[in-house]
């Protein structure tokens, strides 16, 4: 497997709200609704902050006392948001007591589009620590980094064929890169990491698509220069094309009934993942079994809304639920948000509680293990040691 990509402190920019059906990677006619949750819930306006609320002044270290760890058990967690991390506890830290409480790790959304509905500070606020964008224009890979606790790993435009996917539809506005043939694609590449982009995303299947050796030699330089790459694969073909050409993601669970060809190839070896995203696409049973089958088979279960499509801000209650339907138990499913995506995408300070990782924390007032939807609905939220909720 190639060596994992670099994470930056940056958030897309991007345009303002639009309307349901007009997202990225919307639906053909006659395909599932897309669905416009309700706004997150508010904030503590109004509730006078006391020790570790949101709007206190961080004067040093916070503890949380009294808590049990997922996982690890009962453990007091300091942070301390001068640096982000957590440290060791003292008698001097300001203490929050969460006693009768759980924490695990802030959350990672493996597909987002940031540039499309740009709400990053909304993120974080709502547990998400890191994002991981599919689908930005060239032109916010040179943006000036905007402030945000929220990380994002972007992946610039789709590398895609002349009037490919998905110029001619969502994407018109710079969220496809056109190039034809193998030298003039590789010059995109290369052109892309070297503006910023930390993965490349291509896709497959979706109208003309890229010559297989094209294919191939887009993910051998992206390989070369330590990027990932992704493919938009909704079919059994168009997974299978994605495999062979040696993709290491697909962005989607693909929604068409997988070959046993094709399942081998995403699940023989070591380190291939797919991103769930089985709300964005109706939940559908062939969809959510194509996700159930990969994982019995050993690819990597990443977390993933394709936010911006959908219009949860936080954490999704309804992808939580279909991941459930797919076979992961709470244990699983945890793992999917947190350690698993900062493994594969090589965010080493994330994904863990643990003495110098990052203090990003949440906390439920029911054990997460045993009902895994409490995860949409973290009672604390703390990112990099200062509270959000």
């Amino acid at each position: 497997m190639t060596s994992r990509i670099l994470w930056v402190l940056a958030a897309s920019l991007g345009c303002g709200g639009v309307a349901i059906g007009e997202g990225p990677e919307a639906f053909a006619e006659g395909e599932a609704e897309r669905r416009v949750p309700a706004p997150p819930p508010p904030g503590e306006a109004g509730r006078p902050p006391g020790p570790g609320a949101r709007g206190a002044v961080a004067t040093g270290v916070v503890t949380l006392r009294g808590g049990t760890v997922v996982g690890q058990g009962l453990l007091d967690v300091a942070m301390d948001p001068a640096t982000g991390r957590i440290v060791e506890p003292s008698a001097a830290d300001t203490v929050v007591d969460v006693s009768g409480q759980w924490l695990t790790p802030a959350f990672i959304d493996s597909h987002v589009h940031l540039a499309y509905y740009p709400i990053a500070d909304e993120l974080a606020a709502a547990g998400v620590a890191a994002a991981v964008d599919l689908a930005s224009p060239e032109r916010t890979l040179g943006a000036p980094p905007r402030a945000s606790a929220l990380r994002v790993i972007t992946s610039g435009p789709m590398i895609t064929p002349p009037a490919g996917y998905p110029t001619q539809s969502w994407g018109a506005d710079g969220y496809g890169a056109e190039c034809q043939g193998t030298p003039a694609c590789q010059g995109v590449v290369t052109r892309l990491l070297d503006r910023g982009a930390q993965l490349v995303k291509l896709p497959i299947g979706h109208g003309p698509d890229h010559h297989p050796d094209t294919l191939a030699a887009i993910a051998t330089i992206a390989h070369a220069r330590g990027a990932l790459v992704a493919a938009h694969a909704l079919q059994d073909d168009a997974a299978k094309r994605a495999a062979a050409a040696g993709m290491d993601v697909l962005a989607h669970t693909p929604v068409e009934a997988l070959t046993a060809d094709t399942l081998a190839a995403w699940t023989q070896g070591d380190g291939r993942a797919v991103i769930s995203t089985l709300a964005a696409f109706g939940g559908a049973p062939t969809t959510v079994d194509n996700l159930r089958r990969l994982r019995e088979g050993g690819a990597t279960v990443l977390y993933g809304t394709d936010l911006g499509n959908t219009r949860v801000v936080g954490i999704s209650a309804e992808e939580i639920a279909l991941l459930a339907a797919a076979g992961l138990d709470g244990a699983a499913i945890l793992d999917s948000g947190t350690r698993a995506p900062a493994k594969f995408w090589g965010l080493d300070d994330l994904g863990e509680i643990g003495l110098g990782k990052a203090g990003c924390v949440l906390v439920f007032d029911r054990d997460p293990l045993a009902n895994p939807s409490v995860l949409a609905t973290p009672a604390q939220v703390w990112i990099n040691g200062a509270r959000q909720r």
